[in-house]
């Protein structure tokens, strides 16, 4: 497993990450075979936050005794400096660990600075003195929020989203974090599973140096597959630029990326399912999208209120109403068509 110095942290780290989102969906005993299997074949970052349900307490469970060898990036929502302490004192306790090595602002709205009335950067500061972690990183799904943490110098860390997808102003983040000596986390580095070939995402992102993916993975042939790159690094040569020119083709513009951060949807409208659909039928087989069941949720999108809570959250700037809308129209034409 290839090793890389995380930023100005200073830490060693394996050059793939474990994205910890999906091990919630999976048994306990399961979790815990996937998460020893990676540190075992030499994954040494793990990628957590507090809201996500039981996923520290299973990397708690599965990694404690190699506590000293890891490296554990969590988040904490920004509400208030209490609530970031509280969620701190918690990610301690079912991490079973009495430091974090970065705990990360989760997709703030802004960028907390010291001094702020808002008071979380003091926050942060007080746990370091305090031991609690020991370093200060952010996430972001918006480019201009993640441009200004790299730019502030008050970061150690910036988890993106970045792809072949990526825009070229995105991808300028990785200059801007390589000049700041800012560690980089890519999220997302199959669209939320829009893109399947991830011969060629591992390939796209491993040819920027201070670029470490975070993979999301829950099942044992997934964690597999990416370290199986590890060992035999896939070169992005003419094959694999024809494929991501091709993914380009079709994906590239306003497509939703499955963040959520347009939930709690008023109507109970699925939608980062609903408004990336028919992206996901083309490329994934699921039979699940074409129930019955599943044809009343999209019906959903009728009930539609345009209340603006969706297209006001979301960090991509979506029409997401419209673009529910089009999805919709164009789910229940595959429908028929099938």
């Amino acid at each position: 497993m290839q090793q890389t110095t995380f930023g100005k942290t200073g830490l060693s780290v394996s050059r793939t990450g474990f994205g910890c989102i999906p091990i919630q969906r999976i048994s306990y005993e399961e979790s815990t075979a996937l998460l020893q299997y990676a540190y075992d074949h030499g994954v040494t970052l793990y990628d957590t936050a507090n809201a996500y349900t039981t996923s520290e307490d299973r990397i708690g469970a599965a990694l404690a005794p190699v506590r000293d060898k890891i490296v554990i990036c969590t988040k904490s929502f920004p509400l208030s400096p209490e609530k970031v302490m509280a969620n701190i004192e918690n990610s301690l306790r079912m991490l079973r660990t009495d430091y974090i090595d970065v705990l990360q602002f989760h997709n703030p709205p802004f960028v907390p600075r010291p001094g702020g009335e808002d008071g979380l950067y003091d926050l942060a500061l007080k746990a370091k003195a305090q031991g609690k972690i020991r370093h200060i990183g952010i996430t972001q799904h918006s480019k201009d929020l993640a441009r200004e943490a790299a730019l502030s110098g008050l970061y150690d860390t910036l988890q993106y989203p970045l792809s072949y997808l990526s825009t070229d102003e995105e991808l300028a983040l990785i200059d801007i974090c390589r000049e700041h000596n800012m560690g980089l986390l890519a999220m997302k580095g199959l669209c939320g599973g829009i893109l399947t070939n991830a011969r060629a995402a591992f390939a796209f992102l491993r040819q920027y140096d201070n670029v470490i993916p975070i993979w999301g993975m829950q099942k044992m042939s997934e964690l597999q597959e990416f370290l199986s790159y590890e060992e035999n690094p896939p070169a992005l040569d003419s094959k694999l630029q024809t494929a991501i020119e091709t993914d380009r083709k079709e994906l590239s513009g306003n497509f939703c990326r499955g963040c959520g951060y347009c939930l709690p949807c008023p109507a109970d409208i699925q939608i980062p399912t609903a408004a990336r659909i028919t992206f996901l039928m083309r490329r994934t087989v699921n039979a699940g999208f074409i129930t019955e069941g599943f044809q009343q949720e999209m019906k959903k999108i009728d009930n539609c209120t345009n209340c603006g809570h969706c297209k006001e959250n979301c960090p991509y700037e979506l029409n997401t109403p419209a673009l529910l809308k089009r999805q919709q129209s164009e789910y229940f034409e595959m429908i028929k068509s099938n």
